[in-house]
């Protein structure tokens, strides 16, 4: 169990680098339609953390377009930068210097170093490189990685503040495809641990809160749905159902079946 999810109810908050969120889960901003159904989209989720790809999207860098900040203030919500569409680790600092001159300092960002198109696996030469550089320059970085509990491990020792495993492949939707190693994961782990990437449903999400991560990171999901304000709603429940499974404890697996109205100390036997 981590740190964060340490807990005595329902009601505990999640904590990255010092600050309090009561949402668990944590959404994109690319693949609406428009900027209003993002806007009503992620005010549906309840989401309080809401990334952006600085390489894809104006957050006031080309001023004659629209401006993603106009529909998520950074009033109401904690802007994360990430770092999507680099495949360098010099890429990826550069792109985290210029959401922090555009931010006005923010230095929280998520790192993401691609290893290639197809897959969009993570480089994780590359990631560590980055990391590194990040951290000596005082970013807050929360980091997209494999599910290898070995290097998840070695990003929190560098001093990443979360560390945030893929699901499955970004974008496919194919939910939690190895548990076993995001349990490893959680084991071992003394900051935030939360799924980011490959969920497509409500129950991937729940599936993921319930093996005891202390949030998800989702935007396909959401996005791509037939009806994405409808299943931002769907998803902050399913967020919230699952933590709560997992601090409830769920009941031991049985081979064989176990009566649930047992006649021991009935009348009748």
């Amino acid at each position: 169990m981590t740190n964060s999810t340490a807990a005595t109810g329902t009601g505990n908050p999640l904590i990255i680098d010092g600050k309090t969120y009561q949402s668990r889960l944590l959404v994109g901003t690319g693949k609406y339609k428009d900027l209003d159904e993002t806007r009503e989209a992620i005010a549906a989720s309840d989401a309080e953390i809401v990334t952006v790809a600085v390489r894809r999207t104006n957050i006031g860098q080309n001023p004659d377009e629209p401006n993603l900040l106009d529909v998520i203030s950074p009033d109401k919500y904690t802007i994360l930068p990430n770092t999507a569409g680099c495949y360098t680790a010099k890429d990826a600092v550069r792109t985290c210097r210029l959401a922090r001159e555009l931010l006005g300092g923010h230095d929280l960002v998520k790192l993401e170093v691609l290893g290639d198109q197809k897959t969009l696996y993570p480089d994780i030469t590359e990631t560590l490189v980055a990391a590194e550089e990040l951290i000596k320059d005082g970013f807050k970085v929360m980091v997209y990685t494999t599910d290898d509990p070995i290097i998840a491990k070695r990003l929190e020792d560098m001093g990443c503040v979360a560390v945030m495993p893929l699901g499955a492949p970004i974008g496919s939707g194919l939910g939690i495809r190895n548990p076993y190693n995001i349990r490893m994961i959680l084991e071992n782990a003394t900051v935030p641990i939360l799924v980011d990437a490959g969920v497509g449903t409500a129950s991937d999400a729940t599936i993921a809160m319930e093996l005891g991560c202390d949030g998800v990171l989702m935007n396909t999901a959401i996005a791509a749905a037939q009806n994405p304000v409808m299943m931002a709603r769907a998803m902050k429940g399913a967020v919230e159902c699952g933590r709560d499974a997992y601090l409830a404890g769920r009941m031991p697996r049985k081979l064989y079946a176990s009566a649930s109205s047992p006649i021991d100390g009935t009348f009748f036997k």
